[in-house]
């Protein structure tokens, strides 16, 4: 998934600045695609070039705080993504995680670190199921598809979460019988 979308389709729900878009993208996408925040900024600039969002820049606050860029989509951009809403996706589901290249090869080190790991991923994963369970009632107002997706979101992290637990009791009952042999 190219960036320049997921921001013209953020800026269908509402006007934006470039901190808030990424703060969105972080938050609320991250369960289903990776991103590089350096590219924010860059494809912001290069929607601008082509006419499919636009800019206003926002005077600083009384407190003396920066001037903002706040940007719009146009009808161009209204055009563009609706174009590529049209279009087949890509087939291919990837999954980028870190931790799962290291679990990967945890058999070469030591298993107390291993385990250590995997209590910071539950631990991380649970905050997040947290988070977003908290938000779901929000995201149903944003309409059927955004709910949906928030639910699949939870799911992941479900599943995820039970993965982990089993990943854990397994390594621990592999070092208990390593230990006594």
């Amino acid at each position: 998934m190219s960036i320049r979308y997921a921001i013209l389709g953020l800026l269908h729900y509402t006007d934006m600045h470039g901190y808030r878009i990424k703060e969105h993208i972080e938050k609320n996408f991250g369960h289903m695609w990776s991103i590089n925040f350096g590219q924010i900024y860059p494809n912001l600039k290069d929607l601008l070039a082509d006419g499919q969002i636009e800019l206003r820049e926002l005077m600083p606050s009384d407190d003396g705080g920066p001037y903002k860029k706040l940007y719009s989509i146009t009808e161009k951009g209204r055009e563009e993504f609706s174009r590529w809403l049209a279009e087949s996706p890509e087939r291919t589901m990837l999954l980028r995680d870190p931790f799962l290249l290291k679990f990967a090869f945890f058999g070469f080190g030591d298993d107390t670190q291993a385990l250590e790991l995997v209590d910071d991923q539950i631990e991380l994963y649970q905050r997040q199921l947290e988070r977003r369970l908290n938000n779901l009632r929000r995201w149903d107002r944003q309409g059927v598809y955004v709910r949906l997706l928030a639910e699949l979101g939870i799911t992941q992290n479900e599943m995820y979460l039970q993965w982990l637990q089993h990943a854990r009791a397994e390594i621990e009952k592999n070092t208990a019988h390593a230990a006594k042999k």
